[in-house]
């Protein structure tokens, strides 16, 4: 059976995959940091995030996202989603695959768990 923040984080995938941005803006925190494999830089606090979110959505397409391998852990008022990422999209007409190591952190604000930093970085494809 998932915990809780196992569940949140397949919430937070299935929403990306509607191009449901503000279901990730809601569950994040003020200060959230993240980095995703099309920008390749840190996005740094909600406005920088939310910002380049809404933007970069309108540019995907067909979204489709299976994590697997899932551990969490939870320390009082901070927890841990460990997974492997596997997505698919089209980006600028052109088809997508992603396969790659990603890290949740949530931290609990006033009862509820927030998404405090999100890294998903693509492996290459080996290519041997």
């Amino acid at each position: 059976m998932p915990g809780e923040l196992e569940t949140i984080t397949r919430q937070m995938f299935s929403a990306l995959d509607r191009n449901d941005v503000e279901s990730f803006i809601t569950r994040a925190t003020g200060d959230v940091q993240a980095v995703d494999e099309i920008s390749r830089c840190w996005l740094r606090g909600m406005g920088e995030a939310g910002d380049y979110l809404r933007k970069v959505i309108k540019q995907i397409q067909a979204v489709r996202s299976t994590i697997s391998n899932v551990r969490e852990s939870v320390w009082s008022e901070a927890g841990v989603v460990t997974c492997w990422l596997e997505q698919d999209y089209t980006f600028e007409g052109k088809n997508q695959h992603v396969s790659a190591p990603t890290t949740i952190v949530f931290r609990r604000e006033n009862g509820a768990w927030k998404i405090a930093v999100v890294e998903s970085i693509p492996l290459p494809v080996d290519s041997a």
